[in-house]
């Protein structure tokens, strides 16, 4: 696997992104990935957030107990965020829609997986963060305010793992 700089990536001052997490995260998608080139997996996610915690720039990515990303990130220090153009939105889809567990979604969706520090990400990505976890923990039904939100998103009791990781590096394309 090579490496991400060895494929035209360039390390970014995570100051000077400047990127609307609304639009990168919400609308964009990114993929959720955690794991080395002997084992590694990813996910889709519309869901989390960047900003400023504990004084550091952190990421957070949520990610339900049935996903299988969810074992890599929990038995890692260490996961990305990769962000695509509009092009790769197939390969999106296909990365939230299939398991790794059943299948090579990656190859499938004609990816190829780069090392990133003790994580990977996709040569085909246009930004990448790599995150250092500092923190995961399981959101709970009774830590919700507004309980609407259970019924809303939670029917099967699925509740998410928030993860947050510190933004340790960020690539863009050179």
């Amino acid at each position: 696997m090579k490496n991400i700089t060895e494929c035209g990536f360039k390390e970014t001052d995570t100051e000077k992104l400047g990127f609307d997490p609304f639009e990168k995260i919400g609308k964009e998608w990114m993929l959720v990935t955690a794991g080395n080139e002997s084992a590694l997996n990813t996910m889709t996610a519309s869901w989390g957030f960047t900003g400023v915690m504990w004084g550091q720039p952190c990421a957070v990515t949520v990610i339900r107990p049935q996903r299988y990303t969810k074992e890599f990130i929990d038995k890692s220090g260490y996961f990305t965020l990769s962000f695509f153009d509009e092009s790769y939105r197939q390969a999106l889809a296909l990365c939230g829609r299939v398991s790794g567990r059943d299948t090579d979604k990656i190859s499938q969706a004609k990816l190829t997986p780069v090392s990133v520090g003790e994580s990977s990400a996709f040569e085909q990505a246009s930004l990448v963060l790599y995150c250092r976890k500092l923190y995961a923990g399981q959101l709970q039904p009774s830590a919700f305010i507004d309980k609407s939100l259970i019924d809303a998103n939670y029917s099967a009791g699925d509740f998410h793992t928030a993860y947050i990781g510190q933004i340790v590096k960020a690539y863009t394309r050179g």
